[in-house]
């Protein structure tokens, strides 16, 4: 009996051993709060639906877009996948997973503003209206080059959180957040002692797209979280995710009665899937 058994142990044993996947790092946004738990929580369940194996962890301390940006384009395995506004520098950097996270709302922008001029906004209605303000963007996001292409002035900070404190503090007139985020980061300023509204008059609109990346070199991983977002479109996950994480920030934004400035986006890849409509949300 036990020479039986024998030769069918020593076959598995000879079998590749099947991959219990990688601990995958992404970089911290901030410190404190994870303001993208979404998007954590998308790539989390990508992952899982994936069949890889992978599991997920934040980078020891927060990191700017641009020094995440940089270890993938050398595959240092200091992170290993990222996510961000799209571009065409970073499309050649950068191999993106081109399903649009939030559904093209990234390019959907309401203002934080002062509480004191909560209304600053209320006659703005056309492009040259804004032009007289004073924006505030971080400097390695592409909303910086999109702003200033269309004629805005913009003032930079290196750090996501001090740009709060500087509209606070009148460093700059408006401060435009995604409507996913934007009636969070409020509350979390006003817990902060700082005094900012959400305005409730204008939205501004530029084409765009929110995607994972990886590095060039990693096509396998890019792959995985290709195939567990497509499961997750394809079973209805994805599009009740979102739902969950953004459904009330959407129906409190009340985009259709804001007045809607459209901004060019010179920098918008060329494969953009524009054409599968399931995957954009559509006001």
């Amino acid at each position: 009996m036990l020479s039986l058994r024998l030769p069918a142990l020593l076959a598995l044993l000879c079998l590749p051993l099947l991959s219990a996947g990688e601990s995958l790092v992404y970089p911290l946004h901030s410190s404190g709060t994870d303001p993208e738990a979404y998007v954590v929580e998308l790539l989390r369940e990508a992952l899982i639906k994936s069949g890889a194996g992978h599991t997920l962890q934040p980078s020891m301390r927060d990191m700017p877009q641009s020094r995440a940006q940089q270890s993938l384009e050398h595959n240092d395995g200091t992170i290993h996948v990222m996510w961000c506004m799209t571009t065409r520098e970073r499309e050649q950097a950068l191999l993106p997973v081109r399903l649009p996270i939030y559904k093209g709302l990234i390019g959907w922008r309401v203002a934080l503003v002062r509480q004191s001029e909560r209304d600053r906004l209320k006659d703005v209605r056309t492009l040259a209206d804004l032009k007289p303000l004073q924006i505030g963007q971080r400097g390695d996001w592409p909303d910086t080059a999109i702003l200033r292409s269309n004629g805005l002035q913009v003032v930079t900070s290196q750090s996501y959180d001090s740009l709060f404190r500087m509209l606070d503090a009148k460093r700059f007139d408006v401060f435009p957040r995604e409507v996913v985020v934007a009636w969070n980061e409020q509350t979390v300023a006003k817990a902060q002692g700082l005094d900012l509204a959400v305005d409730e008059h204008i939205a501004l609109h530029y084409p765009s797209a929110f995607y994972f990346f990886t590095s060039r070199e990693r096509t396998d991983l890019a792959a995985d979280i290709e195939r567990g977002l497509e499961t997750m479109i394809r079973d209805g996950s994805f599009d009740r995710l979102f739902e969950s994480h953004h459904g009330q920030a959407i129906r409190q934004a009340q985009l259709g009665r804001r007045h809607v400035i459209e901004l060019e986006n010179p920098d918008l890849p060329p494969l953009t899937p524009f054409a599968r409509k399931e995957l954009w949300y559509h006001p």
